[in-house]
């Protein structure tokens, strides 16, 4: 399959003062999106920086299932993140909670819809992040989280490619 070089070309949008939306491509079909998405082999080798290390990912793909990842970031302080699959429709659709560890309210779930909606070899991947208020989402906005999920979305991209 003839592919594009996609990277660096997710777009982030606030849909209403409580959603953050991830749109993002691939040369690939749903289901490698998906496996890349759910597969904690996988995950590692896309999600985070190159120079991340790995001590936690977890995935209990199932609905009521948990998942969580925790890594090691240069400077040695670990980022982690956690949630709760609420629904599952593979290979289309995901619906998780997600918990920063970090944050300063730890009850501060956002709830996370992923839709991969496949036409002609090309997947759409829609993220719609659900925030409880504007203070969270706006603090999801600014902690610079774009950044950091372009680089994730390209390293997604070159594992789904190479799954293709």
């Amino acid at each position: 399959m003839n592919t594009i070089n996609r990277h660096g070309t997710a777009t982030v949008t606030l849909p209403s003062d409580r959603e953050i939306l991830i749109t993002r491509q691939f040369d690939a079909p749903a289901a490698s999106v998906f496996k890349a998405w759910t597969t904690p082999e996988l995950v590692k080798r896309w999600w985070g920086f190159e120079t991340s290390e790995w001590l936690v990912c977890e995935i209990d793909l199932r609905e009521g299932g948990h998942w969580r990842y925790l890594t090691r970031e240069a400077g040695g302080f670990e980022v982690g993140f956690h949630g709760e699959y609420r629904t599952i429709e593979a290979p289309h659709r995901i619906v998780s909670t997600e918990v920063f560890e970090g944050f300063p309210d730890p009850d501060a779930a956002a709830l996370n819809t992923i839709v991969l909606e496949e036409r002609a070899g090309v997947t759409t991947m829609t993220i719609t992040v659900l925030h409880a208020n504007q203070e969270h989402r706006d603090g999801h906005v600014a902690s610079g989280m774009e950044d950091g999920m372009q680089i994730s979305m390209n390293r997604l991209e070159d594992v789904v490619v190479e799954l293709d």
